[in-house]
């Protein structure tokens, strides 16, 4: 199993060189093509402070602003993707979260930033999209431009949603220096470890050798991500958990937590 599709998201207000080299690493490792994909929507009519609405004129030079950074963006994508690698590009005003959702059934794995998403108009709701894009959904570390995946954890709870991701981040597992299937320790009956060797004996199938790891402590994330710090793990591979938003995690608040947690690649899948 292999990623032949990579569509990456590129942010209108932040500087794509990051995510740009990031996924056209990613697509020169698995031979995948790479999709560039922006987009940006224009608020809709809204009330002002002395009861005005935007009017059609401000709406179309803010139309207009978005075209023109999509157009800048394009450029900066065709100028970083190198020759070597497919590539094209999509975009659209409209709601990026949307979009890409949208735009998710060309492609294996989605990878996006991770930077915090303060305007639906302009950024992408990540819960959102990995609840509704139906791939999964790489969260890059803030700033990184490389995905190496040399230590993965994978964070293991007995659900559909946990199962999926171990079986989309397969790509990823199969060429890690290490794997760590770890979970909580909140089954009183035991059966949490043949849960774990299931997993374990799932991965040696596909060539994929992986130790487990029972953790004892709060069910909140913070034990987990501690562990996952603790093992240098530079990948950490999820289900996600929730309804419109991600809400919930296996472990509790861990969706929060590992949202907040930039310093780490993040999959997620639903």
């Amino acid at each position: 199993m292999s990623y032949k599709s990579i569509a990456v998201n590129l942010a209108v207000d932040a500087d794509p060189s990051p995510m740009v080299k990031a996924a056209t690493e990613l697509a020169k490792h698995f031979g995948a093509r790479l999709i560039g994909l922006a987009a940006a929507d224009v608020p809709p009519l809204v009330p002002t402070g002395d009861g005005m609405v935007f009017d059609g004129e401000i709406m179309q030079i803010q139309r207009e602003q978005i075209e023109e950074r999509l157009h800048e963006l394009r450029a900066e994508f065709e100028k970083l993707v190198p020759s070597t690698v497919a590539s094209e590009w999509g975009q659209a005003v409209c709601s990026p979260t949307r979009f890409l959702t949208v735009s998710a059934r060309a492609a294996d794995l989605i990878v996006v930033g991770g930077d915090k998403a303060d305007n639906v108009y302009r950024d992408v709701d990540i819960g959102s999209l990995a609840l509704g894009a139906g791939r999964p959904v790489l969260v890059a570390a803030t700033n990184g431009q490389h995905v190496r995946g040399g230590t993965v954890l994978v964070a293991w709870k007995d659900t559909r949603e946990a199962r999926r991701a171990v079986a989309d981040a397969l790509p990823f597992l199969a060429r890690a220096n290490e794997v760590v299937v770890a979970t909580m320790d909140t089954d009183p009956d035991g059966s949490i470890h043949n849960s774990l060797a299931d997993v374990a004996a799932f991965l040696e199938l596909h060539g994929v050798k992986a130790r487990t790891e029972l953790l004892v402590g709060e069910g909140d994330g913070g034990r987990l991500l501690a562990f996952a710090h603790s093992i240098h793990a530079d990948l950490i591979v999820s289900g996600a958990y929730g309804h419109s938003r991600l809400r919930e995690w296996a472990f509790g608040g861990l969706t929060r937590r590992l949202l907040e947690e930039s310093g780490i690649n993040r999959i997620m899948s639903y």
